[in-house]
């Protein structure tokens, strides 16, 4: 293990558990656990989030549930985005039920996870997350993440989840992250958080950030079953509709071994999630890959 400024060169299976033998006396120390799904036929996404500042001794988050019949928090199908419930002085991440309603189990060390969401006759998630390769640590400290310790992983999330009394199978690829560091709500910035994964794990991540109105590639990755490589360079741009909501996304990048990265996108349901000083406005995409293979087709996120 690591002190909170020195990201880890990688991760063990202590890592599972809370860091707040690492907050010393920073006020913004933060550690979030985020695990995504969605239901592809009926655009339905979905998040379980949870954020930790173990300094005041809080935790936040929820669960969301979109489609395509709402946006807005207060419509789409399920939301609860506590700020400031009491995190449990005995509250350990590898078993744990927190008061946001999430619960997280690990099952196998850094690779596999029991979810659970817990609110009856609205949202209730029984769901399980196996990633397709252990984690790899954050090495571009220009990202959105800077100098804290994070990870993005590719999974296989199976399960159901029961939406106002109907019960949804689930059975898709998706993303998890996990971060632990200094996270100020003083530090506004625009970026951008892109993602897709599909049959075997494949899949890619890319972190851009705004400059001069181009969205630059600051981290990012492919992955190819249990292979993953990084992308050195690239581009998100947008076709934004009439009434400015994104319709279609482009990734154009090079990978570490000067290979091209193209995929194309198109929203297909969005909500607008405001994360402390964070205000997403988060799509489910369905992208369309050129691989060796021919091409294929993802899903994922856009979080603009």
């Amino acid at each position: 293990m690591t002190d909170a400024a020195t990201p880890p060169a990688l991760f063990t299976t202590d890592d599972d558990g809370f860091h707040g033998h690492l907050k010393g006396d920073d006020w913004w120390f933060t550690e979030t656990a985020w695990f995504a799904f969605h239901h592809a036929e009926r655009r339905l996404g979905g998040w379980l989030y949870t954020m930790v500042r173990h300094n005041i001794g809080t935790v936040a988050g929820g669960a969301w549930v979109w489609d395509d019949t709402a946006h807005l928090p207060w419509e789409v199908p399920y939301s609860t985005n506590y700020s400031a419930l009491q995190l449990p002085t005995d509250a350990d991440l590898r078993d744990v039920t927190l008061p946001t309603g999430v619960s997280i189990r690990v099952e196998e060390p850094t690779l596999a996870y029991r979810l659970g969401y817990d609110d009856p006759g609205r949202f209730t998630a029984e769901l399980r997350f196996a990633a397709v390769d252990r984690p790899r640590p954050l090495v571009a400290s220009g990202s959105t993440f800077g100098r804290a310790a994070h990870f993005d992983q590719i999974g296989h999330v199976t399960g159901t989840v029961e939406l106002h009394g109907e019960t949804i199978e689930i059975d898709c690829w998706s993303m998890r992250d996990r971060t632990w560091g200094r996270r100020p709500e003083d530090r506004p910035r625009q970026a951008a958080y892109v993602t897709g994964a599909g049959e075997g794990g494949t899949g890619f991540l890319a972190v851009t950030n705004t400059r001069d109105g181009t969205d630059r590639v600051a981290y990012g990755f492919v992955q190819r079953g249990d292979g993953q490589i990084g992308l050195v360079e690239g581009e998100r741009s947008v076709v934004r509709a009439p009434d400015g909501w994104i319709d279609e996304i482009r990734i154009d990048a090079i990978d570490a071994d000067g290979g091209p990265f193209v995929a194309t996108g198109r929203s297909v349901s969005r909500i607008v999630i405001n994360r402390h000083s964070f205000i997403d406005i988060n799509s489910l995409v369905r992208w369309r890959v050129e691989t060796g293979n021919g091409e294929r087709e993802w899903w994922g996120e856009d979080q603009d």
